[in-house]
């Protein structure tokens, strides 16, 4: 027989296969093959469009507004005018609406490494790895709430309904691997941030390249194998059947793209079976360098799971994968880096659970040579204001959320290491030396993969859309 088409009959999509495509081990090979072929390639052009530097990346993503202040950029001045008032008659854009007194910072810092690199005591695993960080102390953001500002740091627009920046560079590069997705989402413990799964949708391309959620559990993804062993044999005989028949409407009916992703996804189902267990068993890894990531301690084990599974992932193919520090933003005590009530009690809990794994990871990619062509991203979607929040009469331990200048690093392919780029003014409220937009950063991003972000599109609504819309410049001084 004949497969009817899945966007006409929609009684088949809603009650049949896409019921189970909905759990677990089927949803994860629908979202890679459940699209139309014809659609799964990019504008035409050859990529990559010249050298790559880089081939996978790991993303750490820190949700809710990392104080570059008590962190990676360090201001003096601050000490001097704490408890003052800053004088201004410029609207600016304050989540609160209400600019508290100037306060210092809440860590000491300290030149790193033979760089000299200015890092806090916030993160002293980190600071260890100075020499390899390429720090942008300049980036700003056009909004200064949680849910646009993140996904335009993942997707280049304020709203949802864009490509995430991990779907675009699958979408321009493909797989490496045809048993593993291509990219690949693991979510804080804690949760997943308030942007939910928009934050690495592919929206209009192609389904194949949204990121794949996993777990870092042992069964990172459900329903991986049956409930009761004693059914295998039943249930290959089942599966059997079902390739029997596709294949004999198939058969009748060659050019059926849906049937064609349709047995390629049960046909990937059955690779997942055999290689994301593998992929998953960190047991097998050393001691030393379990105790490296900090897999025993309970404050650092969901980290450091997450970093060293993503070490295990980009060794076998997996081009992106995106790792989430907090939670929603909402919540008291917070599960995120929103330190609205206080700095010092918020960053502390929030660094201990990852700094030790992250920089792990640095070190474990560098001793296996993987840090040629692997780029290691550490992104937060806006700063925090140089003042108290909301405090105008005494300096209070919180800071307000802060779109105008902060900070993120780098490390790895193709970069300068050991180096910074671009300042904020001397309070560390403004980008004033080379502004970085998200734009900017992508195209570089892009640029490391050899991708010109000009040149990497899609067609959709009447429009060639791209990762960096219609701005974005290649940070050149930061590159190799």
């Amino acid at each position: 027989m004949t497969s009817p088409d899945p966007l006409e009959t929609r009684e088949l999509t809603r009650r049949g296969w896409f019921d189970w495509a909905a759990r677990g081990l089927g949803a994860t090979a629908l979202l890679q093959l459940l699209c139309d072929p014809a659609q799964a390639t990019n504008t035409g052009d050859a990529i990559p469009h010249f050298p790559a530097k880089a081939s996978r990346a790991i993303h750490i993503c820190l949700v809710g507004g990392l104080s570059h202040l008590d962190s990676f950029d360090y201001k003096p001045e601050l000490k001097r005018f704490h408890g003052k008032s800053l004088e201004t008659d410029e609207q600016v854009d304050l989540f609160f609406g209400k600019m508290g007194l100037l306060r210092k910072e809440d860590w000491a810092f300290h030149p790193r490494g033979e760089s000299g690199l200015m890092v806090s005591e916030m993160f002293p695993h980190i600071a260890r790895c100075a020499d390899e960080l390429t720090v942008i102390r300049s980036m700003h953001s056009a909004s200064a709430n949680h849910t646009p500002a993140l996904f335009l740091a993942n997707s280049g627009f304020e709203f949802n309904g864009f490509p995430s920046m991990g779907s675009w560079i699958s979408y321009g590069l493909g797989s490496e691997n045809d048993s593993l997705p291509t990219y690949v989402v693991m979510n804080d413990a804690r949760g997943a941030p308030n942007t939910g799964a928009s934050t690495w949708s592919s929206a209009f391309l192609p389904s194949s390249n949204q990121g794949v959620v996993l777990g870092a559990a042992e069964r990172p993804v459900r329903d991986l194998f049956p409930a009761f062993a004693d059914r295998r044999a039943g249930d290959q005989a089942v599966l059997d059947f079902i390739q029997q028949v596709n294949r004999q409407a198939l058969d009748a009916d060659p050019d059926n793209r849906f049937m064609q992703s349709r047995m390629k996804s049960y046909e990937l189902a059955a690779r997942m079976q055999l290689a994301v267990p593998e992929v998953a068993r960190i047991d097998g890894e050393s001691a030393a360098t379990m105790a490296e990531y900090g897999i025993d301690n309970p404050v650092t084990t969901d980290m450091a799971r997450r970093c060293l599974l993503g070490r295990r992932l980009l060794q076998r193919g997996v081009r992106f994968v995106q790792l989430f520090s907090g939670g929603p933003v909402a919540g008291n005590p917070r599960s995120s880096w929103d330190a609205h009530e206080n700095v010092k009690q918020n960053h502390t809990v929030e660094a201990a659970r990852i700094d030790q794994p992250v920089a792990a990871l640095l070190k474990d990619l560098k001793q296996r040579g993987m840090l040629e062509d692997t780029l290691v991203l550490f992104t937060t979607e806006f700063g925090r204001t140089p003042f108290a929040q909301s405090a105008a009469t005494e300096v209070g331990p919180g800071r307000d959320h802060n779109r105008y200048g902060f900070s993120c690093w780098m490390a790895g392919a193709g970069l300068r290491p050991g180096t910074t780029y671009g300042s904020t003014d001397e309070l560390g409220w403004k980008a004033v030396e080379h502004p970085v937009a998200w734009h900017d950063l992508h195209a570089t991003i892009l640029h490391l993969f050899g991708i010109d972000h000009t040149r990497l599109t899609h067609y959709h609504n009447g429009i060639q859309r791209r990762l960096t819309n219609v701005h974005g410049h290649v940070l050149r001084d930061i590159l190799a």
